[in-house]
């Protein structure tokens, strides 16, 4: 049943693809590839269809083993993606996503770009988990933030992440980040707490109303509070 539903959504999104336009900006892509770096998306669990609509071929994403990750992994095939799926032991975030960074490490050094529902697969919403910075540190590949904003759109209200789902005929606009390279030497929270300002603040620039859901990491809240004090 799952397998026939997957088919289903990699087919319908397809023919999605045909009628949506679809705008790159500020986008660093070019002068990285010019520079022979690769490099790492790192975008909402929310955005990811409207990315997935624009994916560029040969770049692998990682997918969980649940249930709702088998759901994708057509249509990332169909979208000239490579699928890398994460471990089984979902209940232990910290060590589930280790297999498939291990995957997409191999991968990144291959030269070939990686992609990361950073707030993924259960969140909270725009907290950015630790996968993509320690893939950046032990790679080297700069991280790019990306949010794809579709014009006209649903928005599944009740789902955790706020999932967006773009609408025929409607352009969707995809708005870079600067890349953000690891620094020799910083400690893997303060380059994942970078990441995730940088992701949010691009959000809340192009997309304020959907922005105020982001939550906030507990140690940038405590900081907040520090300040304030």
């Amino acid at each position: 049943m799952i397998r026939f539903a997957s088919l289903i959504i990699a087919w319908t999104v397809s023919l999605l693809r045909l009628t949506v336009r679809i705008r790159f900006h500020n986008d660093p892509r070019p002068a990285l590839r010019n520079d022979g770096k690769t490099y790492l998306y790192s975008f909402l669990h929310s955005h990811q269809l409207g990315l997935i609509l624009g994916a560029e071929k040969g770049t692998g994403a990682m997918v969980s083993r649940s249930k709702d990750g088998q759901l994708i992994v057509p249509l990332l095939q169909m979208s000239g993606c490579i699928p890398v799926r994460g471990s089984k032991r979902s209940s232990h975030r910290e060590r589930g996503g280790r297999e498939a960074i291990h995957s997409l490490t191999r991968h990144v050094s291959g030269g070939r770009p990686a992609a990361i529902a950073v707030d993924g697969p259960r969140g909270p919403r725009g907290r950015v988990h630790k996968g993509v910075a320690s893939l950046s540190q032990q790679t080297g590949a700069p991280v790019i933030n990306i949010v794809a904003i579709s014009r006209r759109k649903l928005i599944i209200k009740k789902s955790w992440d706020r999932i967006q789902i773009p609408l025929p005929l409607t352009r969707i606009d995809g708005f870079f980040g600067d890349p953000i390279y690891p620094i020799v030497g910083e400690k893997l929270e303060c380059y994942r707490r970078r990441i995730e300002a940088g992701l949010q603040s691009l959000e809340s620039m192009h997309e304020p109303k959907e922005s105020a859901y982001n939550k906030s990491s507990p140690a940038a809240a405590n900081d907040d509070i520090a300040a304030a004090a």
